[in-house]
């Protein structure tokens, strides 16, 4: 499957006025119903109709529009981020099993945020400039104050601090940081293999962008709750509040607490506690 399922016109054109028609236009198509996807997956997986696969793009390009626009920090032109994601989506279409139990749009994000991610190493060269949100803050609008300003005195720092709503000390280290040379991502081509220089992409790697181990870590994760949840519905009304309150709460309550609720000792909402839990723990392994 490649580019040409998706027709001419919308495959993203250059320049803002068209960039918003090709929105809108996508945004128009209807979204796919869950027994739709299923049955458009399952006649191009098992017929090879690219007619199928063609439709299940379509419908999902205003979701690549939504996920680029996260993207909008980088500096980068929108419509180039939502080409690659495209090309991501096509992807994702061609390796969708509808029996995984998982809807496209789920698997598909991994595959459109992978392109992405390429297509942003390729042209941002700029490895972790801005690593906490004063300094990202910063990294958006410095160059300009900079530009405005030149080299920062005493006073403008203290100046651009208070512009910007940060500490100077802030303004001072991302200034340094601006001042410096970027950093490349990859190995220079002309590199020598006896200088002693080593790329980031030789100790950045990041497996977090696998969408297979994602799939996998999110369906696992999945199957736990559902365990989770069914040994507690085999549980009467009251151990299941103290489930509930004693382990699935943010502020968890004390034997004591329960213990008052239900008007019997401590020592008995333990009792019913270690039960329950036995109770959940045969019902998950059953």
């Amino acid at each position: 499957m490649t580019k040409e399922l998706v027709p001419s016109h919308l495959l993203v054109p250059a320049g803002t006025g068209s960039l918003d028609a090709y929105i809108q236009e996508v945004n128009k198509i209807p979204v796919l119903t869950l027994e739709e996807e299923k049955d458009l997956a399952r006649r191009y997986r098992e017929n090879g109709e690219l007619e199928a696969a063609r439709r299940m793009v379509l419908a999902h390009l205003r979701f690549v529009v939504h996920v680029a626009k996260g993207y909008a920090g980088y500096g980068l032109n929108l419509g180039d981020l939502v080409q690659e994601g495209n090309i991501g989506l096509m992807k994702a279409v061609k390796r969708f099993d509808p029996d995984h139990g998982v809807r496209l749009v789920s698997f598909a994000v991994h595959w459109i945020r992978a392109e992405m991610h390429e297509f942003i190493l390729r042209n941002w060269r700029i490895v972790k400039v801005a690593t906490t949100k004063a300094q990202r803050k910063l990294f958006f609008n410095l160059r300009k104050s900079k530009k405005r300003l030149g080299w920062l005195s005493y006073d403008e720092v203290h100046a651009v601090a208070k512009d910007l709503g940060v500490k100077p000390e802030v303004v001072l280290e991302m200034e340094s940081r601006l001042s410096g040379q970027d950093v490349g991502f990859d190995l220079p081509p002309n590199a020598d293999d006896e200088v002693p220089y080593v790329a980031p992409v030789a100790y950045l790697e990041s497996k977090s962008n696998d969408p297979q181990s994602e799939l996998e870590a999110r369906d696992w994760s999945e199957h736990h709750s559902n365990l989770l949840y069914r040994g507690l519905d085999d549980l009467d009304e009251r151990c299941q509040d103290i489930i509930r309150s004693r382990w699935l709460q943010d502020t968890k309550m004390t034997l004591q607490e329960l213990a008052d609720r239900y008007g019997v000792s401590a020592e008995r909402i333990r009792q019913l506690e270690a039960n329950a839990l036995r109770k959940m723990r045969a019902s998950m392994t059953a």
